[in-house]
């Protein structure tokens, strides 16, 4: 890809969701990364695998998820266009921590996790925005853990439509199913409550 297209197209996802990085920063990063395409249903990291690689979302949606001990998938998060993917590196662990597949044709950029972190401790305003990612992340696992303790399966489908609004559209309900910790078939039966809610 022609790095000037790459700096312009991220410098528009950074604005797009406030972050300000820029163009500086942006080109420095395309400097140490690589481009890669996944197709639908790639699988783009699994579980234990060398977590010194870390991605960013340029365009797609990539779902990480578990496999339990019944072999049941269990959807832990979605990550669209702007979002970490592959991150586990990022928050310090040696090994990735779930599995990680491509929901759509996805364009991730991917990066050496010691490059980004340096980078980041190099530039006061990276540093300011890797503060905002990881209290995100916070903000996260609290809206998570309090869904599955104080709401019922309705109420997590309903604030995940809220919260995600162009996710519900794009993914597959069997994996918005997982993600909110029920089946596809309650999911549905649930849906087509809120359809009749509404006539």
């Amino acid at each position: 890809m022609d790095k000037a297209y790459l700096i312009k197209q991220l410098k528009e996802l950074s604005d797009g969701f406030g972050l300000g990085i820029s163009e500086e920063a942006i080109s420095t990063a395309i400097g140490f990364s690589r481009f890669k395409v996944y197709s639908k249903g790639d699988i783009v990291a699994r579980t234990g695998d060398k977590a010194n690689t870390a991605g960013l979302v340029i365009s797609g949606v990539i779902r990480s998820y578990y496999v339990d001990s019944e072999g049941n998938d269990i959807t832990q998060y979605f990550a669209a266009e702007a979002g970490w993917c592959i991150d586990s590196g990022m928050i310090g662990f040696d090994e990735m921590q779930a599995n990680w597949e491509a929901l759509e044709d996805t364009t991730v950029m991917l990066f050496d996790v010691s490059d980004m972190k340096k980078l980041i401790y190099s530039d006061e305003s990276l540093k300011s925005v890797w503060i905002s990612v990881l209290e995100s992340g916070m903000r996260y696992k609290v809206y998570r853990e309090n869904g599955f303790l104080v709401e019922n399966a309705t109420e997590r489908y309903v604030a995940f439509r809220k919260r995600y609004p162009e996710l519900a559209r794009r993914v597959p309900q069997r994996y918005i199913a997982t993600y909110l910790g029920i089946t596809p078939e309650s999911l549905s039966r649930i849906r087509s409550s809120l359809k009749e809610n509404q006539e």
